[in-house]
């Protein structure tokens, strides 16, 4: 049996529930596309257990909230007042039914009830109340956030040796390069003043920030830890040397939070961190300007994010904004006890972090914003979490979200994958050693058989140093059964079907149609399609990612036109601008099914046009036997327009007919042909591509009077087998026959 990850959307029994409390207008959720949506709702079956509630704040901004979880059947409601917009219960609830509802503390204004369910397929993840937690950490001995396994080089047994001298080798040899290497900081390297908006030179400037700052930070802690091990002073005189010069860098300068927020929240990090790595080997003086130079940059990371009692918690999509969050987590994890303004850092970041640790994605996992910068999430996730895992003893690989979002990476970026899916960066190439350490991490058997058939290289030797030995993924036996060859994620309206994901030589399609629409890091690519075939991409998002908000990224790299979607009238497409407005232009997977013949899936783009079209819906059929999907589009608006059907291609397309059109390379090849025969292909030309790239776009053109919809009926023939094709009936009863495997155009 096929195991499909829909979501943990499955419906209860429990409207009776809902009887009992009067209706009224639901100030819990907002009409706002920007405020945090009620959860959890709908009945939906809970893959965390407890879960995590989340509601917009009450329009007066009360002090603290009421909240009551009522089990189904009369039992008593369990009841606790917070002062921000989400609740995690410190204990599991038991199974069963229930609903629950919230109000300001004091008022009879109550949200409406929402109902869900935990069942035997919830997994149990508990979080301790602050000062439990905090209690805990403190009583660790120093270094905090090393795993018991971390010890003297001179203990390792045989086996250790083999498994990881290889990594403090190369780690070692790394440091010894990077001392001449490395430039000396300092602020007159970055002149630029801060910039809005973004300018290209202010962006160049952004760039070199990060990267000089990410290799003096790797610097400092890599030393410091290869001194812990190997006790060799020349690694603690580099440590003290990289430590001393972060520290004289102005904090309200180019590395400020303000100017850069990227590089003062990893030098807060680095510097504590080195801290606890070497406790008992840092005099005094130094210490204390180290740890004063945390807390000026930590408290202005916090100062941002605790705005409006954490305006994160009503306002949850913001990238940096999640981002800095875990590092406030960790970071006030470690100075707890050496800065007094550690406890009011952890007290707000950690547990609102682990309620909800991405914005991106519903409770199942998945990633927005796309594989791209999922990979870059996951990597910053590895780096903060394994540590944050070692002092507070919350483990987060085990949490039901963090299984989701690796199901979405083996689904999305499965094994050879030559480029990543959707939204910016995503014509870039995977690295495999990102989410291969991540797994590491999970002692799960999907986990493993992600690994066992990944690849890619070693993983980076520090964080392999940092991490517990051996990973806890050796605990856990590869299973025997490869991932679905196909996945629903409903949060963000992706679908991925593969031929046979346990092989390299798959063809695998890629459809989205996304609530999140153009927003942050995605684009104006609602109904759009990729194909890739045995790692080759065949149809390919054009452009390239040079810099967010750029004028290539605004005029084209984030527009409908360069993607493979609908477009009319010479490349008009969806609306992207605005900000609200890109989250309300959005689309939605209308219908999903995978059976053993086909699978298929729906799309509804029609807002993200913003009036332009009445209509923008696509149905995509990906046929097994013949490896070939059909594609139906249905369009309508008030007014004719002439719609185009784009196709983006790696290499020089191929116009073999007005209705048919062929892209091959590199041994892999797919042909499109119009089976309505009303829309012929044609190439245009676009901006230019990346050095060292090939691009080539065209369309199939379709011309309607406005007066009744239009229909795009493609074929895309992995392989250019050309087999038979035969369209019959109409109305509801048209049929489409593509070799032995026949559809109904519902």
């Amino acid at each position: 049996m096929k195991f499909h990850r829909k979501g943990i959307a499955v419906a209860v029994a429990v409207a009776s529930l809902t009887c009992s409390f009067s209706a009224h207008a639901d100030w819990a959720r907002s009409t706002d596309p920007l405020v945090v949506q009620p959860n959890p709702e709908n009945g939906a079956v809970q893959a965390q257990n407890p879960p995590s509630f989340f509601w917009s704040r009450y329009p007066t901004g009360p002090a603290t909230y009421d909240i009551e979880i009522t089990p189904s059947g009369g039992g008593a409601p369990m009841k606790a007042t917070v002062d921000r917009n989400w609740y995690l219960p410190a204990k599991a609830l038991a199974l069963g039914n229930y609903s629950w509802r919230v109000r300001p503390s004091g008022s009879s204004d109550w949200s409406s009830v929402r109902t869900f369910a935990v069942t035997s397929r919830s997994t149990v993840f508990e979080v301790p109340d602050n000062a439990t937690l905090r209690a805990r950490i403190q009583a660790k001995a120093r270094p905090r956030s090393l795993p018991p396994s971390f010890t003297a080089y001179s203990t390792w047994n045989t086996a250790k040796k083999n498994d990881l001298e290889p990594y403090l080798s190369r780690l070692g040899n790394e440091i010894k390069a990077q001392m001449t290497a490395l430039p000396d900081l300092s602020d007159a390297r970055w002149p630029v003043a801060i910039q809005t908006p973004l300018t290209a030179a202010m962006a160049s400037q952004q760039t070199d920030v990060r990267t000089r700052i990410n290799e003096a930070t790797r610097q400092l802690e890599a030393a410091a830890l290869l001194w812990r091990a190997k006790k060799d002073p020349v690694f603690l005189n580099e440590a003290f040397k990289r430590g001393d010069q972060l520290v004289a860098l102005n904090t309200a300068g180019p590395t400020s939070y303000a100017a850069q927020d990227q590089a003062t929240r990893q030098i807060a990090l680095s510097l504590v961190k080195a801290v606890d790595f070497l406790a008992g080997d840092l005099d005094a003086g130094r210490k204390a300007r180290w740890l004063e130079n945390v807390r000026v940059r930590s408290n202005e990371i916090y100062g941002n994010l605790a705005g409006d009692n954490g305006r994160l918690d009503q306002f949850p999509f913001d990238s940096h904004g999640n981002t800095a969050m875990v590092f406030m987590a960790l970071i006030s994890t470690l100075a707890l006890g050496d800065i007094p303004d550690a406890q009011k850092w952890f007290d707000f970041s950690f547990r609102a972090y682990v309620n909800n640790p991405s914005p991106w994605s519903g409770p199942e996992g998945g990633y927005a914003n796309g594989t791209a910068y999922g990979e870059y999430a996951a990597g910053y996730m590895v780096a903060l979490w394994d540590p944050m895992v070692q002092v507070t003893g919350v483990n987060m690989y085990l949490k039901p979200w963090t299984q989701g979002f690796l199901d979405f990476a083996t689904q999305f970026i499965p094994p050879g994958a030559k480029v990543h899916v959707f939204g910016d960066a995503s014509e870039t190439k995977p690295d495999p050693r990102v989410f291969r350490a991540f797994a590491n991490r999970m002692p799960t058997p999907r986990a493993a058989w992600y690994i066992a058939n990944l690849g890619g290289g070693l993983e980076d030797a520090l964080s392999v140093l940092e991490a517990p030995y051996p990973m806890p993924v050796t605990s856990a036996a590869a299973a025997k059964t490869p991932p679905s060859n196909s996945a629903y994620y409903p949060s963000i309206g992706w679908v991925a079907m593969h031929s046979d994901i346990g092989n390299t030589g798959r063809t695998s399609f890629y459809f989205k149609s996304s609530p999140y629409g153009s927003f942050n890091h995605s684009h104006g690519d609602q109904n759009g399609l990729l194909l890739t075939v045995a790692g080759q991409p065949l149809l390919v998002k054009a452009g390239w990612y040079d810099w967010y908000g750029s004028p290539l990224w605004n005029d084209w790299y984030h527009q409908t036109r360069s993607q493979n979607a609908v477009t009319f009238d010479g490349g008009k497409g969806q609306l992207v601008d605005g900000y609200r407005e890109q989250l309300q232009r959005n689309g939605r997977i209308t219908g999903f099914s995978a059976q053993s013949a086909y699978d298929y899936a729906e799309g509804d783009a029609t807002p993200s046009y913003g009036g332009q079209l009445t209509q923008a819906k696509r149905q995509i059929w990906y046929l097994h036997k013949q490896d070939a999907m059909l594609v139906r589009d249905k369009l309508a608006a008030v007014v004719a327009h002439t719609y185009e059907f784009n196709v983006h291609a790696p290499v020089a397309m191929n116009v073999e007919s007005p209705s048919s059109v062929q892209i091959a390379v590199n041994g892999q090849s797919v042909c499109l042909r119009d089976l309505n025969g009303n829309a012929p292909f044609a190439k245009w030309s676009g901006p230019a591509a990346k050095t060292g790239t090939i691009e080539d776009h065209g369309a199939f053109y379709l011309k309607n009077d406005g007066k009744s919809s239009a229909e795009f009926l493609v074929l895309l023939d992995v392989g250019c087998k050309r087999p038979a094709v035969k369209v019959a009936g109409a109305g509801t009863a048209r049929t489409v026959t593509v070799g032995s495997q026949t559809v109904t155009l519902n």
